[in-house]
């Protein structure tokens, strides 16, 4: 398996290859490491992202898990730049409940390429992410998604992330 660390506005991250595919995205750095073409193409990718320059991803993703985190993940996959959807959504679409749809967004393997952050609680309440600094580090992905967006692209530059 390969892997190679990057920096981040929202801390050191690790992406992990094997078989020509994105296999794993973690917080944290891990010495050492193997540039291949597609985690370069991949660290690229997600510094375009960071920078406001990208909003969706073109990666060969390979995610291990059930039948039904799968559904989930390609249900996560379909939520635009920018916008939200609920766990409520989400389980009403696969006619499943609220928790089984946060427990499926706790095991994704691939965060931010496949954007669990984009998930909210009812109403729009922020809850849960497993990633970097939780919540925190949720907040940040949802603040520099919606800053480009709403085309203040300028004014994420200027914004500090707390971490």
């Amino acid at each position: 398996m390969n892997y190679l660390s990057m920096q981040s506005p929202t801390g050191p991250l690790t992406l992990f290859e094997e078989d020509g595919k994105i296999i794993v995205v973690t917080w944290g750095r891990t010495g050492g490491g193997t540039e291949t073409p597609l985690l370069l193409e991949a660290k690229n990718q997600m510094a375009e992202y960071f920078t406001g320059e990208r909003q969706s991803f073109d990666l060969p993703l390979n995610t291990q898990g059930t039948d039904f985190q799968q559904a989930v993940w390609r249900q996560m996959l379909a939520i635009p730049y920018g916008e939200t959807k609920t766990y409520g959504d989400l389980a009403k679409a696969l006619k499943s409940a609220a928790r089984a749809i946060g427990g499926a967004c706790g095991n994704n393997p691939i965060p931010i390429i496949i954007p669990c952050h984009r998930v909210m609680g009812a109403n729009g309440k922020l809850t849960g992410f497993s990633g970097g600094e939780g919540i925190v580090t949720k907040q940040a992905l949802l603040q520099l998604e919606s800053l480009v967006k709403h085309g203040t692209k300028e004014n994420k530059q200027q914004t500090e992330f707390k971490f």
